[in-house]
């Protein structure tokens, strides 16, 4: 006798904004689904690979606005599953890269609901891939460390000069997410470890037809963000390896002089 199958959902990652970045199992995925619970970050060309009758629901989560509670996100899925809907959780980028992926699947699983998590690109790696640069590279990064900038209310948050030191002397990219409001403090927490010379990109709504960037060095960020006028959501990268954007080395000694 075959074992009666657990009800299930599905957390599929949208990638960080270009539908054409979507994988084909997120694909597959969305095109099954007769419930969605939508991000506030994914594209709208995302969702025409839903069926015409499946059932939308946005729930958006943007930092620095109103966002739905995790709390009626988390009841939203148990019922809809409950109710013997196919339901795929869609989020912006990798839901196991803040997307409070991990906190879903934990409630799922609580409530005896089988999960499966389908991966997708984070803004992060888009947004210097577009640049032409990469996270880490043999000489100048031996390894890349995501971090957000955003605390949960009530933490302190990341101790950014112990970071600073520590992607110092280990060769480290830094890759900050959600990072806009708190700027100044980031940027004076890592400059107690790491140099003013230090290559930063900002990059605004990666990977999307009104992408903006910015490269600069630590020094010279908070001014950066300022004068070009870069908002959220946007993705602050860290570290030697941003000297290989091709802005970067087509006019290298501009941003010598920036520092």
């Amino acid at each position: 006798m075959n074992p009666i199958p657990l009800p299930r959902c599905t957390l599929v990652g949208a990638g960080p904004g270009d539908p054409e970045l979507l994988n084909l199992n997120s694909a597959k995925a969305i095109a099954g689904a007769t419930v969605l619970l939508v991000d506030d970050l994914v594209n709208d060309a995302v969702l025409e690979h839903a069926k015409p009758d499946a059932r939308i629901i946005h729930v958006g989560k943007r930092g620095g606005c109103a966002s739905t509670p995790q709390a009626f996100i988390h009841k939203l899925m148990v019922q809809a599953v409950r109710e013997g809907e196919t339901v795929v959780r869609l989020k912006g980028g990798d839901p196991f890269i803040f997307g409070r992926g991990g906190e879903e699947v934990e409630h799922l699983r609580e409530e005896g609901i089988e999960v499966e998590v389908i991966n997708g690109i984070t803004s992060g790696l888009a947004g210097l891939s577009s640049l032409g640069a990469p996270l880490t590279h043999r000489d100048r990064a031996h390894g890349v460390v995501f971090v957000t900038g955003h605390a949960k209310p009530g933490d302190a948050g990341t101790d950014w000069a112990a970071l600073a030191h520590t992607a110092h002397q280990a060769k480290l990219t830094l890759v900050i997410y959600m990072g806009v409001s708190s700027l100044h403090h980031i940027q004076d927490g890592l400059l107690e470890g790491l140099p003013t010379s230090t290559p930063v990109a900002i990059v605004q709504n990666a990977s999307l037809p009104h992408q903006r960037e910015a490269l600069t060095t630590l020094g010279q960020l908070t001014d950066t963000m300022t004068r070009e006028g870069l908002q959220s959501p946007s993705i602050i990268v860290v570290g030697d390896v941003v000297q290989g954007a091709r802005a970067w080395q087509a006019a290298p000694t501009a941003y010598q002089r920036a520092a």
